[in-house]
């Protein structure tokens, strides 16, 4: 079995009338979709997408320059049309924005109630957890010397961590990963209890991601917030229901549901990826991880490289609010403009070599959290820890690692994900 995927493969030229980045099974493979942000960022780097009704179509960003410039400039480019590629009407968005999905006074306003608890004193105190945890992760992992990477380790460590931060207790950890898979999974059959683009998922158009397992999460979240109301914990539930937002206004119960919610979601998916990637990639390029283990110090600076490589978020979306020139094309007001971070990721422009899996790789300006933007990823500082922590501690461990099985991937042209990564390892 080979893992290697060379830089030909996902550089062989591919006619830009056969690209559809609407089409879900072109990103199942680990090869297309980069085959497809090659020929746009060289051919047409802002390309008007068509999709089927009932959607309308999109501009794909595709050049780091181009997304950035999208990115920062929120007046111009708002999320509160929402961020993905369904299209809502007002009444869809009055019932399902989050922070995601507000600009301005409001957005910076909630986004401050958690700030203080994804900054850099907070999670420094939470180091010596991570490390006790990652430990206790891999020992029970490693000790059965072959078993699903993705299963034992990349998605059960970010869940505890964010058991921790939720202050709920690490039993409901599979069932924290279980709803995480079901509503950002709603593209794919393995994982939705309804498929986002079914005539069933109707019904619940009023819920985030359109998935019943939505309505479990505002549910579990609710109760959390009964129990600490009026308490003085520092746990985010507690932060939640216990602060009033810096514009005066309080969180509405429909507020924290959606907020809770894409904590549950946000705060395990992409670093769970992130991980799963960054090994997928240390396999298919074993002088890289020689290098890691012979230099640990490199791991740190590693640490940006896996976020490029893995780019666990494919794009996020934006609407135009007026009429604007971008890459040499007229934008309408009301367009649907959409920032392709993964192929920002691999853009020549900015990187040398960018199909090189590089852990030494140095001014590493990477768009995985976003670039310049009011919606930076507020958990980024958390991630890079855990990511950082997590290959600190399994590097040492392992003499040997190898793939046993194949590798599939999410259905999903939103999440950059991996379902199973089958190994063997031999021990240090």
């Amino acid at each position: 079995m080979t893992t290697e995927t060379p830089t030909a493969a996902v550089t062989e030229p591919m006619p830009l009338a056969d690209i559809d980045l609407a089409d879900l099974d072109n990103f199942t493979d680990g090869i297309t979709p980069w085959r497809m942000f090659h020929t746009l960022r060289h051919q047409d780097p802002v390309h008007w997408q068509p999709e089927q009704a009932p959607n309308s179509g999109f501009w794909a960003v595709t050049r780091h320059a181009d997304i950035a410039r999208v990115d920062r400039d929120a007046e111009t480019f708002t999320s509160t049309r929402f961020v993905n590629l369904e299209e809502v009407d007002d009444d869809q968005i009055r019932t399902r924005a989050s922070i995601l999905e507000l600009d301005g006074v409001r957005h910076r306003a909630l986004r401050g109630l958690l700030q203080r608890q994804f900054g850099a004193s907070v999670i420094g105190g939470y180091t010596d957890f991570l490390r006790g945890l990652t430990a206790t992760t891999l020992d029970a992992a490693l000790a059965k010397g072959s078993f699903d990477f993705v299963k034992e380790v990349s998605a059960d460590f970010p869940i505890n961590v964010l058991a921790r931060l939720l202050g709920v207790p690490p039993q409901d950890n599979q069932q924290l990963i279980d709803w995480g898979n079901r509503i950002i999974g709603n593209t794919d059959p393995d994982y939705a209890d309804v498929l986002l683009d079914s005539a069933e998922s109707e019904q619940y158009r009023h819920l985030p991601f359109r998935s019943p397992a939505s309505l479990e999460v505002f549910e579990y979240g609710r109760e959390l917030a009964r129990q600490r109301r009026g308490g003085d914990g520092t746990d985010l539930v507690s932060k939640l229901v216990n602060t009033v937002p810096k514009d005066g206004v309080p969180l509405s119960p429909q507020d924290f549901d959606n907020y809770f919610l894409l904590l549950v979601v946000a705060g395990n998916e992409t670093t769970r990826h992130t991980i799963s990637h960054s090994l997928l990639a240390l396999l298919q390029h074993p002088e890289q991880l020689a290098r890691l283990q012979e230099d640990p110090s490199l791991i740190p600076g590693a640490v940006e490289e896996f976020l490029r490589w893995a780019s666990p978020v494919y794009h996020f979306r934006r609407t135009a609010t007026r009429d604007v020139e971008l890459g040499g094309k007229q934008v309408k007001e009301g367009d649907k403009v959409v920032m392709w971070y993964a192929s920002g990721n691999r853009d020549e422009d900015v990187f040398g070599d960018p199909y090189d899996f590089d852990v030494t790789r140095a001014a590493n300006d990477h768009v995985t959290f976003g670039k310049g933007s009011p919606h930076l990823c507020l958990g980024n500082l958390l991630a890079r820890t855990e990511i950082r922590i997590m290959f600190e501690e399994f590097i040492p461990r392992v003499a040997g690692i190898r793939l046993t099985g194949d590798v599939p991937r999410v259905r999903s042209n939103f999440v950059n994900g991996i379902k199973k990564l089958p190994v063997e390892v031999t021990l240090a």
